[in-house]
């Protein structure tokens, strides 16, 4: 695992990536991370408008909650993959000048994007404290459970990176499949609402490893119950899975990424 080492050794130059694509991203803005809400809340009045006001679909209280609660997590993972799909190609004359970690660069884009996944939790966290009293004694399982998603989209972040220096279809194949990944995932609709599609939907869920992340937060952030042990193990043993596929990868490719950007 020296591959994640080396954000310790380096944390220094890691801080300044970090810092870099931070102000990159907020450069010239006046609200700076709070603009990090508004696309989740225009997200959440179009989907509460069409499935919510129109359809009926979602049979919960509070259905802004539970949406928000999954478009947190979904927005962290989408936005981490596919940002960092081409990080190491936009940072091509950093890599050609100096030699240094480059698993650092699709890295501190993930660290980039937790911070606004940071800022929407902490936003659920206190509402869902104060709107939902049967999350009080759960809620917090959502943090560590977080830091699994954390890892999840770190190794699979840095594994797509890693491909798409060698093969550059990778970063539009993510880009296609990202839309019908999002329906396919339990965000705007609960399981219960196909009951009667059993198989169809134990097979969605776990060939999706984003269901048993989304499952897991929400379980304890909006239902005020504890997550599923399978789903916690899933969400566990895929970010470890994850971390050590996106490591294997970038060690295949290291010496090859100067050459090839």
């Amino acid at each position: 695992m020296t591959t994640y080492l080396d954000l310790l050794r380096y944390r220094e130059l890691f801080s300044n990536l970090w810092r870099r694509d931070l102000q990159a991203k907020y450069k010239g803005s006046v609200l700076g991370v709070a603009w990090t809400l508004v696309n989740p809340l225009v997200l959440l009045g179009i989907y509460l408008l069409v499935f919510s006001l129109l359809w009926k679909a979602i049979k919960v209280d509070h259905p802004a909650l539970f949406l928000l609660s999954g478009l947190a997590v979904w927005i962290f993972f989408s936005t981490s993959i596919h940002v960092a799909c081409r990080s190491m190609l936009d940072n091509a004359n950093l890599i050609r000048k100096t030699r240094f970690p480059r698993q650092l660069i699709p890295l501190s884009v993930v660290a980039t994007n937790l911070v606004s996944f940071g800022v929407m939790l902490v936003v659920l966290l206190v509402l869902n404290f104060a709107l939902l009293p049967r999350v009080r004694a759960t809620e917090w399982l959502a943090i560590p459970l977080s830091l699994a998603l954390v890892g999840l989209a770190g190794g699979i972040a840095l594994a797509l990176a890693s491909a798409n220096v060698l093969f550059r279809d990778v970063e539009h194949l993510v880009g296609a499949l990202l839309l019908p990944w999002f329906f396919l995932t339990p965000i705007l609709w609960i399981p219960s609402m196909f009951h009667s599609h059993g198989d169809l939907l134990r097979l969605l869920h776990w060939a999706n490893f984003v269901t048993p992340a989304v499952s897991a937060i929400r379980d304890p952030l909006f239902f005020g119950r504890m997550p599923r042990l399978a789903d916690a193990v899933y969400l566990v043993v895929s970010a470890l899975v994850s971390l050590t596929l996106g490591a294997w990868l970038f060690n295949r490719v290291d010496d090859q990424i100067a050459v090839e950007i």
